[in-house]
């Protein structure tokens, strides 16, 4: 007889070798079929060599142990988001990407425009196709020189900042109007922005003007000054990030029954939450590699129990320009989508430097 297996088992040495073969089994099916296993499945499958009472037994501990459950009444069990983060850490080996799968993330990412955007969108999307789920890219929006701003008076109270950049892309901010502002100081902030901002990026320029300000040289009134403060303080402090969403129809394709379906729009909803889901990215942006996410290790995903793989994409210097990567079903095929998103973004970190 073996050992009993102690309650919330959390490492491979906790487990002996039979439990250890039958666990890495049952959680292989699994993720092959998505499907609760049974202990007679187990037993038809190479390696084991054990009656289907052996296995069954085993099975017992290892759902005592917090590694294993059993949903509803079915025979089979599945593992707990516990039980797949010990698989994933011990258990799960990770080969090199496919070459026919090289080809195509070369080909489609690689040719996909010289605009940045454009290379981000066209990843997210293979990546859903490829893996199975939703593809997830989060990245900086570009910081552009500017030509021209200008302030337009749309009520007393609200202010629309026009932005020109030099390539002729145009944005609108709406800004709360100072108190008292006269139509004329609209006109010289404008001035004053453009003549300042001309050729540079906001960032460059932030600087060099709030100095000004400060040091009284920037030959402004105070109603046009307060202006200029206001408008600087609103665009530096502005959401500088972008979330790119892409197969969100592919997560419908594994619903099976009217729980997957709750569990499916349950995800809908965390991937709406886009601060929270940029929160999660900005964790993988410090990784040097690969990061896994597994249901409620991170309480974005507490409700809807689904994974996320996600990985930086950096510049040749090893500056984080980003994250991307998968969102999908607990059953996602860690062994193949790993080393698709790790691939991914070094190809995307390098095609973004060698176009910046």
């Amino acid at each position: 007889m073996t050992e009993p297996i102690s309650p919330l088992t959390s490492s491979l040495a906790d487990l002996d070798a039979r439990s250890r073969d039958i666990f890495r089994e049952l959680v292989e099916a699994y993720l092959d079929t998505g499907e609760p296993v049974g202990s007679r499945t187990l037993s038809k499958r190479g390696g084991l060599n054990l009656s289907p009472a052996s296995i069954r037994n085993t099975m017992a501990d290892l759902a005592g142990a917090g590694l294993l459950s059993a949903p509803h009444t079915s025979a089979g069990r599945m593992p707990t988001h516990a039980g797949l983060r010990l698989f994933v850490d011990g258990l799960l080996q990770i080969g090199e990407i496919a070459e026919e799968e090289r080809r195509e993330i070369d080909a489609r990412v690689g040719s996909a425009g010289k605009r940045p955007e454009d290379v981000l969108a066209e990843a997210s999307s293979l990546l859903s196709g490829l893996a199975g789920g939703a593809g997830l890219v989060a990245s900086q929006k570009q910081d552009v020189p500017l030509r021209h701003v200008e302030f337009v008076p749309l009520s007393p109270v609200e202010i629309l900042a026009v932005l020109v950049s030099e390539s002729g892309a145009v944005e609108n901010r709406l800004m709360t109007a100072p108190a008292g502002l006269p139509p004329a100081a609209l006109v010289e902030a404008g001035n004053y922005l453009s003549s300042r901002l001309r050729g540079r990026t906001l960032a460059e320029a932030l600087k060099a003007i709030q100095s000004e300000i400060a040091e009284k040289r920037a030959q402004l009134d105070e109603t046009a000054a307060s202006l200029v403060e206001a408008g600087l303080a609103d665009w530096s402090g502005a959401e500088n990030r972008s979330l790119i969403v892409r197969g969100q129809a592919k997560l419908l394709e594994s619903v099976e029954a009217s729980e997957d379906l709750e569990r499916i729009r349950l995800l809908f909803d965390d991937i709406e939450r886009k601060e929270d889901l940029l929160a999660l990215l900005d964790e993988a942006r410090g990784a040097q590699g690969v990061r896994l996410f597994i249901g409620s290790e991170n309480p974005l995903f507490s409700l809807s129990g689904s994974s996320v793989i996600v990985a930086p994409y950096r510049n040749r210097d090893q500056r984080i320009l980003g994250a991307l990567g998968v969102i999908g079903p607990t059953r996602l095929n860690y062994a193949r989508v790993i080393p698709l998103v790790d691939y991914t973004a070094q190809l995307v970190g390098r095609l973004l430097d060698g176009r910046s």
